[in-house]
């Protein structure tokens, strides 16, 4: 029977199970990567488990999230990664590399291979072929340990591409029509598969931006066929022998499909607040735009740079708009600086940053006070920037340095002729900054700084739960909203007893407070509850704070996961009407809690309102053990020996 890209090789890592949507599988990882925002629980999790080396075809640990050093926790962060990546058989990208996705594109990916990243943006490799799928640290530590990857065989959406590209219309151009058409939530269960002709006319890391931005649908990730596009890219990385060609079958069916005609998309932009809020930048008009921002790993490829660099050659940026530009990696900024591109950015009066997330995550370059900023990025949550109140457009490189040319939003349409470029036929390729493991792991000695604590751990699931609701929020929240990021708060992401006092501080700052003087409780979530970011710190802290459930309309699927793996029970409304019945501060009870799992309903009494209401738990058997243990780290010390 013809089979899709996505079952074939989903069916080849197959542990457990059948491909039958819905229902839960478990997968072999061949490869891992983490980065320094969310590794070092990863990692001290993995030593948790009492394993002397991982067990995938390669780990890789990259630093690439927390590079300023204004304080003693990023840099001994730093040598605690380098140092137990070194004892344990992982290589360890060196802070100044580059982004993780964009380096892995270029050194390590690998077409028709699963990778497990604790990164929601870990679906970019699907530009190459790859099944990437973002998880939280502790999933990741499990596949390092050997351990498979569960998760419910999503259903498959054919997303066929027809025609070409115009000029200035590009690689994002594509992913935010498919976002303004299925939003946010509409990738929730699904994986997108890129199918048709139109595939054949897009280079590797115009498709690693499409699969990139999958993240925000909320699907599980994002595959492009490998094909001779895909060969010429590894070739030219000198890689060629990583290649096969891997296509779906004629005839194979889907779930799902749309058509997307390239030639008909025109240069857009994602409105504040949200990656699914877009318009056409004719629509939005000419506004005016304090800051450009270049870069993450979305938009920070070589070929994504050379066109910046092209446009910017012999102008100069607009006396009231800031251009700040982050090469995605090491390899890209060494070629820029050896071509002449890097000084036509500098003689532009361009800033360049790291190769880093930098102001991606809130790490710098934070927007002036009500400022507007048009990013190149991937999100546009209210307060990410690092300004509560900056007004964040997500854009094309394209629109991006039109509009820092002109100091207002630009149609990249009106700037003449499009820069084209040969395809590259050599890049750097210097590995130099990424160290393999040691040889001798029993001479290398972990290093840990004072910053940080011994892993929190979750006791066993009590047969009742009782307590108040903590927080009532509404639809979309983020795991910025739960969890937020930024200079300040993402350096004690070591240390949870410190970061749990920012759980939701951004949108009640008395949160921590209340949650630790009440003995922890419950929280009420709308539609979509936990999406964006993969770090499981938006689980692992409200853990600590002692909060017990969280009752939504619906999770986002990273964030589900994580809940379960800190033993937080994620329970959805029968009746999405009785979340409006429940406030801040009603105490809330749940009698035989195990077995009221098992039969998946499970009854709440209010008993502030005095009245008792319905809730499914939708947790598979495995899952029921896992929170009944307290979570994944004692489940798998139980069942790993």
């Amino acid at each position: 029977m013809p089979e899709n890209l996505t079952y074939k090789i989903l069916r080849a890592h197959l542990v457990e199970g059948d491909l039958i949507p819905g229902t839960e599988i478990a997968l072999r990882i061949d490869q891992t990567l983490t980065q320094d925002a969310t590794g070092t629980m990863a990692y001290l999790q993995f030593e948790a488990m009492g394993i002397d080396k991982v067990s995938t075809e390669l780990s890789v640990s990259y630093v690439d999230h927390n590079t300023l050093q204004s304080s003693f926790e990023n840099a001994d962060d730093h040598l605690f990664l380098q140092t137990v990546a070194s004892k344990h058989d992982i290589f360890f990208s060196r802070p100044g590399n580059g982004i993780c996705h964009q380096v892995h594109l270029e050194r390590f990916g690998k077409p028709g291979k699963t990778l497990l990243g604790s990164d929601s943006h870990t679906p970019t490799a699907g530009g190459l072929g790859m099944l990437a799928i973002g998880a939280g640290g502790l999933d990741v530590a499990v596949a390092m340990a050997g351990g498979a990857f569960y998760l419910n065989v999503p259903k498959v959406l054919k997303v066929e591409l027809v025609g070409r590209l115009n000029p200035w219309v590009s690689a994002k151009d594509v992913i935010l029509e498919i976002l303004r058409r299925l939003s946010v939530k509409g990738g929730v269960g699904r994986i997108l598969e890129y199918t048709g002709p139109g595939v054949a006319t897009l280079t590797v890391p115009e498709r690693a931006t499409i699969t990139n931005m999958g993240a925000e649908l909320g699907a599980t990730t994002s595959i492009f066929p490998s094909d001779e596009v895909t060969r010429e890219f590894l070739r030219a990385q000198g890689r060629e022998d990583d290649w096969q060609l891997l296509t779906a079958d004629p005839g194979a069916e889907y779930d799902e499909a749309i058509t997307i005609d390239l030639s008909a998309l025109q240069p857009m932009v994602a409105c504040p607040h949200s990656p699914d809020a877009v318009k056409t930048v004719v629509e939005v008009g000419p506004i005016h735009v304090d800051q450009v921002a270049i870069g993450s790993c979305t938009n920070s490829s070589y070929l994504d740079l050379m066109r910046v660099a092209a446009v910017l050659r012999g102008k100069h940026v607009h006396p009231n708009t800031s251009l700040v530009i982050a090469p995605g990696s090491r390899q890209v900024l060494t070629m820029l600086a050896r071509n002449g591109a890097l000084a036509d950015m500098i003689a532009a009066g361009a800033r360049i940053l790291e190769t880093a997330c930098g102001p991606c995550i809130g790490m710098g370059q934070a927007p002036c006070s009500g400022g507007v900023s048009v990013r190149t990025f991937n999100r546009n949550f209210e307060g990410r920037s690092g300004t509560a109140d900056a007004q964040v457009y997500l854009a094309s490189p394209e629109v991006a340095v039109a509009t820092a040319l002109n100091g207002v939003l630009t149609d990249p349409r009106t700037l003449g002729d499009y820069p084209a470029f040969p395809a590259v036929s050599e890049f750097l390729a210097d590995d130099s900054m990424i160290l393999p493991p040691a040889a001798d792991p029993t001479k290398v000695e972990v290093r840990r700084g004072p910053n940080i604590k011994p892993l929190p751990r979750q006791q066993p699931l009590p047969e009742e739960l009782t307590g108040n609701i903590l927080i009532k929020v509404g639809d979309n929240i983020t795991t910025d909203h739960i969890m937020p990021a930024g200079a300040k708060i993402l350096p004690l992401r070591s240390n949870i007893p410190a970061i749990s006092q920012y759980v939701f501080s951004g949108v009640d700052p008395d949160f921590a407070r209340r949650a630790k003087e009440q003995g922890g409780g419950f929280v009420i979530g709308g539609q979509n509850y936990g999406q964006g970011s993969s770090r499981e710190h938006a689980a692992l802290a409200p853990m600590y704070l002692g909060v017990k459930a969280v009752i939504a309309k619906s999770f986002a699927r990273i964030h589900r996961a994580n809940l379960i793996n800190f033993g937080i029970l994620p329970l959805v409304f029968c009746d999405p009407e009785d979340y409006n019945r429940l406030q801040q501060g009603d105490e809330l009870y749940i009698a035989h809690v195990g077995i009221s799992l098992v039969d998946n309903i499970v009854i709440i009494e209010n008993r502030t309102g005095k009245y008792s209401f319905e809730v499914k738990a939708d947790l598979t058997p495995r899952q029921i053990a896992i929170i009944k243990a307290g979570g994944l780290l004692n489940y798998t010390k139980e069942h790993v020996k």
